[in-house]
């Protein structure tokens, strides 16, 4: 992947890892294929191909804006494998922060309610209503919200190493 980016547009100045499984993992039920799942796409995924990109994120002067979650902090009741892996994503970036300083930048986004899941418990129009009640914008965040941070964060010449909640203020409440 990496290799094809740089064939296509000649350099690579940014990666940004948002791949991610999301599904429930009640302790006592987990398995070891959930745990490869989720630790694979939320953790696993992010560290090898930024090793991968290091060497022309580097050259560049570039940027790794990794997508965390809120819950990674504040874990998510029956959610313990993808938790555990966007805290251990978040250890990620502020490792590779020291790590690749000081010439590539590395940040990440914690993103709160920006969509619904379809199935699961967040589906609960109910729930829906709760979590918006107890968010101080009171309303669910975007795609354009989550772009806008990654943008700033990719771009900002003097930050590195910090989590930027895009929660609509939700992880000041819970």
């Amino acid at each position: 992947m990496v290799e094809a980016a740089i064939s296509r547009f000649g350099r690579l100045d940014g990666l940004v890892n948002n791949a991610s499984s999301f599904f429930a993992t009640p302790f006592g039920e987990i398995t070891e294929r959930d745990w490869d799942d989720l630790v694979g796409t939320n953790l696993r995924a992010p560290l090898f191909l930024t090793q991968a990109a290091a060497p022309e994120l580097l050259r560049r002067r570039g940027a790794v804006v990794n997508i965390v979650d809120i819950h990674a902090e504040r874990p998510l009741e029956g959610h313990v494998t993808y938790s555990l892996a966007k805290a251990g994503l978040v250890a990620l970036t502020r490792s590779l922060a020291r790590e690749m300083a000081p010439r590539v930048r590395v940040n990440a986004v914690a993103p709160g309610a920006i969509a619904w899941p379809e199935s699961g418990m967040l589906a609960d129009a109910a729930m829906q209503a709760d979590i918006l009640a107890r968010t101080p914008l009171k309303r669910i965040g975007s795609a354009d919200d989550i772009a806008s941070a990654v943008g700033f964060l990719l771009t900002a010449p003097f930050v590195t190493g910090q989590v930027l909640a895009v929660d609509g203020g939700r992880s000041v409440v819970i």
